[in-house]
């Protein structure tokens, strides 16, 4: 069980801090425990009460209405509101209660509920990233466990492995080789990017997380790919990115190379000519659309 201070329930929730304290005591809506330093704190239990309020709250439900229904009563409404709602926010929230609660059949409901209403591309690209992105600063916040993050992480791997299976190539598509450096781990984009690739009929070799220099060398070279992908989120770090972008850009330059990552984005690398950094998720696609205009 985690514990959470107010500033992590704002945090989570989108509802101030003050806001939150005037429900607390208005409403007896909170009942927050204490350390033996007299420090107060919320577990589990008010983080999931929090998130559920805000949602009733935002759908139009009175606080003083909310705080008379039992538990039972909340947690009926919100998946009702949940199963008919299309907007992101509530889903992105009831994939959080989710996550917090380690409840695998409702989170599987809630993600095919949404696949079934935007397609599977559109609830990554909507639903996911964002939730993935929220959850990422909540980790480093120390506002959620590492547990909490591995369970829900390996539950949309699951769902994008599936998802990669159903696609099948063409013939005359192109070879994307994709892959990240030594030490980075976060796979899911790159998992994601696969699923684009295949869905507009090019051949993915996969590498996956952690890849050694010598391995990619040895791979490129039989299978002479004409496109890499990688993302740099974590590894390489500082001064390394740039080595290492100028290190692919030289290794691999009978090919384009894309390459995107935290690391890439949020410092000034000078990158080489068969290089294109992408910026955000959905550029990828416009990659494809670009491939297939000069086909024609």
């Amino acid at each position: 069980m985690s514990n959470y201070s107010i500033k992590d329930l704002e945090q989570l929730s989108g509802i101030k801090a003050h806001t939150l304290r005037i429900w607390e005591q208005r409403y007896n809506l909170l009942n927050p425990k204490r350390t033996d330093t007299n420090i107060r704190y919320y577990d589990d239990a008010d983080l999931k009460l929090i998130l559920n309020v805000s949602m009733l709250n935002a759908h139009g439900m009175k606080i003083s209405k909310i705080a008379a229904m039992s538990s039972a009563d909340i947690s009926q409404e919100i998946i009702r509101l949940t199963d008919q709602s299309v907007d992101h926010n509530d889903q992105i929230q009831a994939l959080t209660i989710c996550m917090i609660e380690m409840d695998e059949d409702r989170f599987e409901k809630v993600l095919s509920t949404n696949i079934i209403k935007l397609g599977f591309e559109d609830t990554v690209l909507n639903v996911i990233y964002p939730f993935l992105s929220k959850i990422g600063i909540l980790w480093q916040t120390g506002a959620i466990n590492p547990a909490q993050e591995h369970f829900i992480s390996n539950l949309i791997r699951q769902k994008l492995i599936v998802a990669i299976d159903g696609q099948v190539g063409k013939s005359n598509g192109k070879t994307f080789m994709l892959f990240l450096p030594e030490g980075e781990l976060h796979e899911l984009s790159l998992l994601f990017s696969s699923y684009l690739i295949k869905k507009h009929g090019h051949k993915v070799i996969y590498l996956g997380q952690s890849t050694p220099q010598e391995d990619l060398i040895s791979v490129y070279k039989l299978q002479k790919p004409e496109y890499l992908l990688t993302i740099i989120t974590s590894a390489p770090s500082g001064d390394n990115v740039q080595d290492y972008v100028c290190w692919m850009g030289k290794e691999f330059g009978q090919s384009e190379i894309f390459i995107t990552g935290l690391q890439t984005l949020e410092q000034a690398i000078e990158i080489p000519s068969n290089i294109r950094l992408l910026t955000y998720a959905k550029e990828i696609k416009e990659v494809f659309l670009q491939m297939e205009h000069k086909s024609v």
